[in-house]
């Protein structure tokens, strides 16, 4: 029988090792290649149902008729299929008992962190930018039968496509940093739901003058304000509204690595 020798050369972990690694469990989980085929599908095919729902109901004030908002209505669908792909890329190591070998072999906690967040969020954003273009490519076409599309050269366009995969992929990371706060599968797709959700019904019992004032600040209206061109009065400009999801994401992820730190898996 042959022996094969023992390899004596140097061993580092690395963070460009460690996002191998991650990307090595991502594309191994079936649950990634679901959850993304899921977001595919919402995006493109729940954007075309609602274009022709629209072209059979005109609006009363075409000018104000916002065309690529109504291609890509299915990124809001989209964002549970993500966001709980990301509860289940952290909560899953927990649930196994895997994250202990994981930690062993990547010492510094927080490059196991950083290397899940970063290997997610580029697959995540690179899925979702054709998705997007297609949802609203095959949407412009079906509202050109009455008038409605707009050109993917017209002011702010583009940023609405891209502004569309972008928020997916914080919704993802938001996803991720929960299941990293809460260990839980359960309970971080909960706190997901409540997260995107629940702010959103609670301010609208307020009084009118101050929901207004307050519902433009929640995380899902913040974050979705990137993916309209014409978006609300009452919400906050698109790269304001955006850059105030990513600081509520940041501060989830931030609080997941010191829960990583600080206690045992």
């Amino acid at each position: 029988m042959t022996t094969i020798p023992a390899y004596v050369g140097e061993q580092r972990v690395t963070r460009v090792r460690v996002l191998f690694s991650e990307w090595t469990k991502l594309r191994s989980l079936p649950s990634t290649v679901w959850s993304l085929l899921t977001t595919l599908v919402l995006v493109v095919g729940f954007g075309v149902v609602y274009s022709m729902v629209r072209v059979t109901r005109p609006p009363a004030d075409p000018s104000a008729f916002d065309g690529a908002g109504v291609s890509l209505a299915g990124v809001q669908l989209a964002q549970l299929a993500i966001g709980v792909l990301g509860v289940l890329l952290m909560t899953g190591e927990y649930a196994t008992g895997s994250i202990r070998v994981s930690l062993a072999a990547v010492p510094k906690r927080l490059d196991l962190l950083w290397g899940k967040a970063v290997t997610f969020g580029f697959t995540t954003f690179a899925v979702c930018v054709p998705a997007v273009f297609a949802a609203f490519i095959v949407g412009q076409k079906i509202l050109a039968a009455e008038h409605l599309d707009v050109a993917i050269g017209a002011p702010g366009v583009v940023r609405a496509i891209l502004g569309s995969a972008l928020f997916l992929t914080v919704v993802g990371l938001l996803g991720l940093g929960l299941g990293g706060v809460l260990r839980n599968t359960a309970g971080g797709i909960a706190a997901l739901f409540g997260l995107l959700f629940a702010p959103q019904i609670i301010v609208g019992f307020l009084p009118e003058s101050v929901s207004d004032q307050v519902y433009k600040y929640v995380p899902a209206a913040a974050g979705q304000a990137i993916m309209f061109v014409k978006p609300d009065v009452a919400s906050l400009s698109p790269w304001t509204g955006f850059g105030m999801f990513c600081l509520y994401t940041a501060v989830v992820l931030a609080l997941a690595a010191w829960q990583l730190r600080r206690r045992d898996a």
